[in-house]
């Protein structure tokens, strides 16, 4: 299969000894820029640019999403996270072709490197794309061969295969033959996305999927908590054996399940603007990311799905330090709670943190 060159994702600092001492930056969203990252909840179609859209928009005219920049941005204006589904499903069937993933994962990859990312797992919902009627075996040689060119780049790559919850238990069942049988070379974990209500009626075939998983040795990733209360974050740890959390901010609603999540240190995958665009806070000040490191949490920061939301990982960084007052070291400590998250091999941890350690913080 022909697949587009990364392009220019050179002007990074390598995550292997050896590196090269980054300046001391003026500012703290300056060092947020120059800040080595690693990125753990970002989804492959959400993390399609904009010119990205539009390219595939045209290649695949007809349908509702626009082919005009404006009028695409218009169309990323969600009302709720229901009106941010049907928006997401629209973009995602202009992924017909394997050369369509593949597009989107190297532009993703070129758009992380910018930002100073070692280190990606990106969640595939392969589902979705065979829905469009790709085989498993052209979505996984898709995935290896953009991974590769990431890794080229700059930027290596670990894939969580995603069960959409909402469509039930063909989706479960697919999503876990296709990682078992036909997994790409970089896949780590197994996660659980979509509308958080739908998956109820739903949970014993999501249960036996992750049961699955599990058992071939993939990290149980799930979403939980970002669009319901407590009781699905306990349903992703008790039923899921969830090893790390997407999002998870409504966590701080039960006291008690605070108390186990400092307990035992399951990592928390928060994403501000994200959250605010789909509705489920009504603005940045209101957002219980505060909360949640004075309560403990292990969190992380990500992006989610960064065009749609317009925003990066980096401008996540600057957020918390505008928004929350957070300073240079508090995003430093961030960083590395992402390193120390992922599921990076060691070698590659001890690398980035190194990176990390050697940024000089503003005088």
């Amino acid at each position: 299969m022909a697949l587009p060159r990364v392009g220019a994702m050179t002007d990074t600092t390598p995550s292997v000894p050896g590196f090269a001492a980054v300046p001391a930056p003026e500012s703290t969203a300056a060092f947020a820029a120059a800040l080595p990252k690693v990125e753990l909840h970002i989804h492959l179609q959400g993390s399609a640019s904009v010119p990205t859209v539009l390219e595939l928009s045209r290649r695949h005219p007809g349908g509702p999403v626009p082919t005009e920049e404006r009028a695409l941005r218009e169309f990323y204006a969600f009302r709720d996270f229901p009106h941010f589904a049907e928006v997401y499903g629209a973009v995602n069937a202009l992924v017909r072709e394997p050369e369509d993933v593949a597009a989107l994962m190297t532009g993703a990859a070129r758009d992380l490197a910018a930002q100073n990312v070692r280190y990606v797992e990106m969640t595939v919902t392969p589902y979705a794309h065979q829905m469009m009627g790709m085989p498993k075996k052209a979505i996984t040689e898709a995935l290896d061969i953009a991974a590769r060119q990431a890794a080229a780049g700059g930027v290596q790559v670990g894939y969580i295969f995603d069960i959409p919850g909402e469509f039930g238990t063909e989706a479960a069942r697919a999503t876990a033959d296709h990682a078992l049988t036909e997994p790409p070379e970089a896949l780590v974990g197994f996660g659980l996305g979509g509308i958080e209500q739908a998956r109820a009626r739903y949970r014993d075939a999501i249960r036996d999927a992750f049961a699955a998983a599990t058992a071939a040795g993939l990290h149980s990733v799930p979403h939980g908590g970002e669009m319901t209360g407590p009781e699905t974050i306990w349903e992703v740890i008790d039923g899921l054996g969830a090893e790390r959390i997407g999002h998870g901010t409504s966590c701080l609603a039960d006291p008690r399940l605070v108390a186990h999540l400092r307990d035992t240190r399951i990592p928390l995958e928060v994403c501000p603007t994200s959250n605010v665009c789909t509705g489920q806070v009504p603005d940045l000040a209101s957002h219980p990311l505060p909360r949640m490191l004075e309560a403990g949490l292990f969190v992380t920061l990500n992006s989610d799905d960064p065009p749609m939301f317009g925003t990066t990982l980096t401008r996540e960084y600057q957020v918390a330090a505008e928004t929350f007052g957070l300073g240079p070291a508090e995003l430093a400590g961030l960083a590395r709670n992402a390193v120390h998250a992922s599921y990076l091999d060691e070698a590659g941890k001890r690398a980035v943190l190194a990176e990390i350690d050697a940024l000089p913080l503003p005088a």
